[in-house]
């Protein structure tokens, strides 16, 4: 990667002037090679030379200048064509991008393996219902997030966590004996849809119903009752709709993690083992806690005193709360509790923890990844600070929580939906209990008709229902992490400007294009590529982006952060259609027909790589 060999430069050169004036390093100072966000200012940029002013004791200016005289090794000369001292103290080098184009090849980036394995837990969505946008949105995230760090070298396991033992299920598994819902319902997810938000209604009519709850969560969790075996049944039925339905998407797993397992074979017992031998792990014997199992916690002040001083884990009652079990499983997702799940086939290519199969090398993590909304930072947290507690420093530096925003429906949306919005708010949550929500099957069978309907009536290549499952994605990939989606429905099916679609078609363009070079017995391709000779913005600007790729998709692994991928490939294909719309190819004279003709065939293979990445297909027609 360009950057990664003047980073190497700059660090050598940096090390010569300490060296020099017998300087030790300043602790924490790192390398950063930027892009400076107006070009006039150059295509790498850094503010070394102001961070070593200080203890060099020298103007910034004059240690810029020096830096750039080192910088003299000849991978970088060639294709360096000036460097410039600007401001206080910044270095801004300029590409030259006729040269970088005849050695991209050899600055490619060559992705090695890694004998690191990452676990990625995704989805786990409670099996009592189906699933609505705001899960896709989680599924897409982590699904992603898996296809980069696999794409960068790791090895990657896919876990799905199902919650079989929760209030979510026992109150599905309430409503199916006590509410009286019927009709004819295309999936038992959707029946269950409407049966959870009718026993939640009737919790409020008849509270004493949720007693009821409470009798069936001990049911869940000891198991072997008839009770139990309709809460698994339930869960079963509804897990395997989760699992088809996120196939439409491109989305996979390794194995589903059932909590059940976690509890009954003993997994919470060894944690539990484990967590008494620590002083912040104790049984409260008096005021409001009184018998439970807690996790203490330093006095907190400002916004984290909202939560208790004390981490409940399990409650008075004997029940374990959903943190404890998350223990359990994350000490084992490590490999460090003396048990191990066995497994069976649950479909292709996925299995299913069940005591009655048979063992397979899975777990072990030496980096957990968890994709989880932020509402969940607290337990996150906890579970954290339960492997700091146990003295494993290490797999706590190693759990990452990739936290985003929740997907909330726009004023219109809602009120289609039949939500209340006299009050006027800019989005309203989605609510299961309420039975308010955008079901993900609903979303895509609409999107499919608006993709149908916008289509000629030639409908070559991908089937409207695979563009609709891209698009889908790409609309809930794309926004930052941490961004709340407004979702509105009219806005979610528009398939210009940043879009799945688009991309699609700027792929498809360029595979056009590439074919009838092909065709064209007349075309060859020019290896001496003297095309590049004389580049124009369009040109320039295209391989300055197609350059950025590689630490882009290192930059995005580093930071888990998948919307960057989108950023990078929407920018890249609308770089490319102003290439193609300004630069001729079959006019142009050889040698520059033939340049052009590489450009394309360099963002195909770029474009490809992304969206790969991003789990959209790469169709060579549309």
């Amino acid at each position: 990667m360009l950057n990664e060999l003047i980073a190497q430069q700059l660090e050598h050169g940096m090390q010569e002037l300490l060296n020099a004036s017998e300087t030790a390093r300043p602790e924490g100072l790192r390398i950063v090679i930027e892009h400076p966000a107006n070009k006039e200012h150059g295509d790498y940029s850094t503010n070394m030379a102001m961070l070593l002013a200080k203890p060099l004791k020298r103007a910034p200016a004059a240690i810029a200048q020096e830096l750039i005289s080192k910088l003299q090794q000849p991978a970088i000369r060639s294709l360096i064509s000036r460097m410039e001292v600007a401001g206080p103290g910044f270095i801004n080098l300029y590409v030259d991008w006729s040269r970088w184009a005849t050695q991209a090849d050899e600055l490619e980036l060559h992705v090695g393996s890694s004998s690191d394995k990452v676990v990625i837990e995704h989805t786990s969505i409670n099996p009592n219902k189906s699933a609505h946008i705001g899960h896709l949105r989680n599924s897409c995230i982590g699904d992603t997030l898996a296809r980069l760090m696999r794409r960068t070298g790791y090895q990657v396991e896919v876990h799905n966590y199902i919650d079989d033992l929760g209030n979510q299920l026992a109150d599905t598994v309430v409503g199916i004996h006590r509410t009286t819902i019927e009709g004819d319902y295309p999936r038992f997810g959707d029946f269950c849809w409407d049966v959870y938000a009718e026993v939640n209604k009737a919790y409020k009519e008849q509270p004493d119903l949720q007693l009821e709850r409470t009798r069936v969560l001990h049911e869940l969790e000891k198991g072997g009752s008839s009770i139990a075996w309709t809460g698994l049944l339930v869960a079963e039925r509804i897990v395997k709709e989760h699992v088809e339905e996120m196939k439409q998407f491109g989305i996979g797993y390794d194995v589903l993690v059932w909590e059940s397992n976690i509890v009954r074979e003993g997994f919470w017992s060894s944690a539990f083992a484990l967590l008494k031998e620590t002083p912040v792990f104790v049984q409260e014997t008096e005021g409001k806690l009184e018998g439970c199992w807690v996790l203490k916690q330093e006095e907190q002040q400002g916004e984290a005193a909202e939560f208790h001083a004390e981490k409940v884990l399990v409650r008075s009652n004997g029940i374990l709360t959903y943190t404890a079990k998350d223990i359990a499983y994350h000490l084992w997702k490590f490999g460090l509790l003396d048990k191990d799940f066995r497994y069976q086939k649950f479909a292709e290519g996925l299995y299913t923890t069940d005591p009655k199969g048979r063992k397979k090398n899975l777990g072990r993590a030496d980096t957990v990844i968890n994709v989880i909304d932020h509402r969940q930072e607290y337990p996150q947290a906890m579970v954290k600070q339960a492997l700091l507690a146990l003295g494993y420093d290490k797999q706590a530096e190693r759990l990452k929580h990739v936290s985003y925003g929740v997907v909330s429906l726009s004023r219109d949306t809602a009120e289609s939906l039949g939500v209340d919005v006299s009050d006027g708010k800019h989005s309203y949550p989605m609510s299961g209990r309420q039975g308010i929500g955008v079901k993900i099957a609903d979303f895509l069978a609409h999107m499919e008709q608006v993709i149908d309907s916008k289509r000629s009536r030639k409908k070559a290549g991908l089937s409207s229902r695979a563009i609709a499952a891209a698009a889908v994605r790409y609309y809930l990939l794309r926004f930052h992490l941490q961004t709340e989606v407004v979702f509105d429905l009219a806005q979610a099916t528009e398939i210009s400007g940043n879009t799945g679609v688009y991309l699609l078609y700027s792929y498809a363009r360029a595979c056009s294009i590439l074919a009838k070079m092909k065709e064209d017995t007349g075309s060859r391709n020019n290896d001496e590529r003297e095309g590049f000779a004389g580049l124009n913005e369009q040109e320039s600007a295209l391989l300055r982006q197609l350059a950025y790729w590689p630490e882009t998709l290192d930059i995005a692994a580093k930071e888990l952060a998948p919307n960057m991928i989108c950023s990078y490939a929407h920018e890249l294909a609308t770089l490319f259609n102003h290439f193609y719309a300004t630069c001729p190819i079959w006019k142009a004279d050889s040698a520059k027909r033939d340049s052009r003709l590489w450009i394309t065939s360099r963002f195909k293979d770029t474009l490809q790589d992304a969206l790969q990445i991003l789990g959209l297909p790469a169709p060579r027609t549309m």
